[in-house]
């Protein structure tokens, strides 16, 4: 069968009762995870956190690789979009697990998710793709609630605060060129083992080096708490629902499976206030609608119809 047929019959394949289930459980667990890194930051420094995850993360790939027989290292012309798409993760990810030292875990599961309406918008630039009108007022009220967010006075915000929003923001928009590269290049047609382990294992030197640069070592023996908030990003997060995300694609549309993640900041945001105790103001709370409000209009199907626009993978 041809890669377009394959692509007409996933997109109307309409999704079962066990795809709705895992995208619900995929978002709730992406809410969570910049909770499980706040978590193990007093042990574990962030770098470092991200280092580990990365090579744990890695096993996981190449052993479920293994499992499926899929050919990791044949030559197949992805190799430097690849590399690209690993120098771009790993760099996300040093903004991230840096800006988390600065700010909250509700406010940063928000400004992480830039990232959609970023690629929305070079999608338009780089890949010739269209929004329609409903997109665009999506566009517009995610910034507008992103700035509100930003200028929102909170009693813990500072400049300490605004300062790891902006590196979050920045996150986002290397993983919204993480999502350009592997749309516009042969890793969209890799398998979705190799797709996520080029990102993986070209970030862990990156990682390991800004760890190092930075002076982090992990000086006494990690809490339990901090101990399952590394498993949980390795095992669970990259190595498990990453791959569960690229399956779905394969299997479904993905307008129909992305309706579904403007629930990612609202499950990161909820878990913030009751998990961390992140302190939220009704200002605040306003701010986040807006930005899930947005995500979910630019998800929607345009007039036109297609695809929406979607990060490839989820942080």
């Amino acid at each position: 069968m041809s890669s377009d047929r394959l692509n007409t019959t996933a997109s109307g394949r309409p999704l079962s009762a066990t795809a709705v289930a895992l995208m619900v459980m995929l978002c709730l667990s992406w809410g969570f995870n910049q909770i499980a890194i706040k978590f193990a930051l007093p042990d574990i420094p962030p770098l470092l956190q991200a280092t580990i995850r990365s090579m744990g993360g890695l096993l996981v790939i190449l052993l479920v690789a293994r499992v499926r027989g899929v050919p990791m290292f044949s030559r197949d012309g992805t190799l430097k979009a690849g590399l690209l798409a690993g120098l771009l993760f790993g760099l996300e990810f040093i903004l991230i697990y840096r800006g988390l030292l600065y700010t909250t875990a509700s406010r940063a599961v928000v400004f992480l998710y830039v990232a959609p309406f970023v690629v929305a918008l070079g999608a338009r630039r780089f890949l010739g793709e269209q929004l329609s009108g409903l997109q665009w007022g999506g566009l517009a009220l995610s910034f507008a609630g992103v700035a509100l967010a930003i200028g929102v006075p909170q009693p813990s915000v500072d400049a300490n605060v605004i300062l790891g929003d902006i590196m979050v923001v920045g996150g986002g928009i290397l993983w919204a060129a993480t999502t350009l590269t592997v749309k516009a290049s042969r890793l969209l047609q890799a398998p979705p083992e190799k797709t996520l382990a080029y990102q993986v294992a070209v970030s862990v030197p990156i990682l390991a080096l800004a760890a190092a640069v930075s002076g982090e070592s992990i000086t006494h023996m990690p809490g339990p708490a901090a101990l399952i908030s590394m498993a949980y990003q390795t095992f669970w997060v990259v190595g498990t629902t990453f791959l569960i995300w690229f399956f779905l694609i394969k299997s479904y549309s993905a307008s129909k499976l992305s309706s579904f993640t403007f629930m990612t900041p609202l499950f990161g945001v909820i878990g913030g206030y009751f998990v961390m105790h992140d302190h939220l103001t009704p200002a605040f709370a306003g701010a986040a609608l807006l930005v899930m409000a947005g995500l979910y209009l630019v998800n929607c199907r345009g007039e036109a119809g297609g695809d929406p626009l979607l990060p490839v993978t989820k942080n």
